[in-house]
């Protein structure tokens, strides 16, 4: 399928190598022109601009990091709204807040294109390894021909009907879930280490029982191995998620305390100098308030 892929940080990257890899014709877009040579090389399609981007078969995947970076290159005077052809599909794949897709959509219809929200589960070695979940959520007729973009991408499509929110809440409720895992994590590693038990030894015992899980298993690691310095998935972003599902919960009259916990954690680590670690760093910020080194 022809396809434009605008966004190419590292799960961008990631995504795209994928689509080139499955035989997909993908024009890539980013404002920094530098990341587009490793795909160019694979044999993507360069873009000059997001219009060219948007109008390379009238589908076009967008991986970008916030909701402000989604409005700009949605609203540019060159931008999605403005290029995307009469009866395009915009795929939106990064994880936004509930009003800003509920914006988008609306502006997209208003020009006879379409939005799916499709936010993804996983980080960028999952992409590479073909273990990425999408959450899909849209007209039904715009699912079906996106859908072998989606997969892919990764291991499963999981469809959430056709209002583009559900997709981002699923995904913030996600994202909540996991960080609240790795809070947790992080207390549990921190009472043991207090308490002379070898970390290595309780990751065993995590990794090999009840949480035999990648969230778990992920996450164990990275603390036992106080990797954070390795950033799948930076503080600074995982604090942009856990207040965007706090503000969903405010708008749905949802009490989310853990997800307040995990925020206090966060702004903790941020107040360290640990914005840019990954969002494992919970763990330390728990372990310097449990005295530990």
């Amino acid at each position: 399928m022809k396809v434009g892929f605008i966004g190419l940080g590292l799960m961008g990257q990631a995504m795209a190598t994928r689509l080139v890899q499955a035989g997909h014709d993908v024009m890539v877009y980013n404002r920094t022109r530098e990341k587009l040579a490793p795909l160019v090389a694979l044999g993507a399609r360069p873009a000059a601009s997001i219009a060219e981007a948007a109008q390379h078969g009238g589908i076009v995947l967008s991986m970008l990091t916030d909701d402000a970076a989604l409005a700009a290159v949605a609203h540019d005077p060159q931008g999605l709204l403005a290029s995307l052809p009469r009866g395009g599909i915009h795929v939106a794949m990064g994880t936004y807040g509930v009003p800003a897709v509920e914006a988008l959509e609306k502006a997209h219809q208003a020009q006879g294109q379409t939005l799916v929200s499709a936010p993804v589960l996983g980080r960028p070695e999952a992409v590479t390894a073909g273990r990425l979940g999408v959450l899909a959520a849209g007209e039904a007729a715009a699912v079906a021909r996106v859908r072998p973009l989606l997969e892919a991408l990764g291991r499963r499509v999981f469809e959430l009907g056709s209002e583009p929110r559900a997709a981002a809440a699923t995904k913030l409720a996600n994202n909540m879930l996991l960080a609240c895992a790795i809070e947790a994590m992080g207390e549990a590693f921190s009472l043991v280490q207090k308490c002379g038990a070898p970390p290595a030894a309780f990751y065993d015992v995590v990794t090999d029982g009840l949480f035999a899980s990648p969230a778990y298993t992920i996450y164990a690691r990275i603390i036992t191995e106080r990797s954070w310095d390795k950033a799948g998935f930076t503080v600074a972003l995982a604090l942009k998620d856990v207040d965007l599902a706090l503000a969903a919960g405010g708008r749905t009259a949802v009490p989310l305390p853990s997800a307040s916990v995990c925020r206090e954690r966060l702004l903790g680590a941020i107040a360290h100098g640990d914005i840019q670690k990954d969002w494992a760093a919970m763990a330390l910020e728990q372990a310097r308030a449990s005295g530990l080194a």
